[in-house]
């Protein structure tokens, strides 16, 4: 019989796994949507909703459960302070998972994870902003001259 056998290994170890799906987390939390293999998403989906569930309910001993798993102090911050009040009244299904074809090289069925209702700013958290840059380089070339 096939009990307590509900998840994929993924062809990881658990240490690896672990940290993979932490890593996972973190990015999904800060962008509200990443790209991925469907096996991975579909593995993710259930962890991200628990850890909303989690920051739903503001105390301490969430915040240190939700550290213990994340490791990453603006990821607790942001579940805490924007996600759980976007979906307060919401009872679960926090993310969905759409596929997205198969990649090039390896004909691997990929996946779009990403929060239902999500902010589409926070794709562009990282990335510079092009018009401040442009702005920069016409200064620079003026300075030179």
């Amino acid at each position: 019989m096939r009990h307590n056998l509900g998840y994929r290994k993924l062809n990881r170890t658990p240490e690896h796994r672990k940290a993979l799906f932490k890593n996972m987390l973190n990015s999904l939390i800060k962008y509200e949507q990443i790209t991925t293999t469907l096996p991975k998403a579909k593995e993710l989906k259930p962890l991200i909703d628990k850890v909303i569930t989690i920051g739903k309910k503001n105390n301490l001993s969430n915040k240190k459960r939700l550290f213990s798993k994340l490791q990453d102090k603006s990821s607790v911050v942001k579940v805490f302070d924007v996600l759980s009040a976007r979906y307060q009244k919401r009872n679960g299904g926090y993310s969905r998972v759409l596929k997205a074809g198969y990649r090039y090289g390896d004909d691997a069925p990929m996946a779009v994870i990403e929060l239902v209702d999500r902010d589409v700013e926070a794709k562009k958290v990282d990335k510079p902003k092009k018009v401040e840059t442009a702005e920069k380089d016409q200064q620079a070339k003026v300075a030179t001259k």
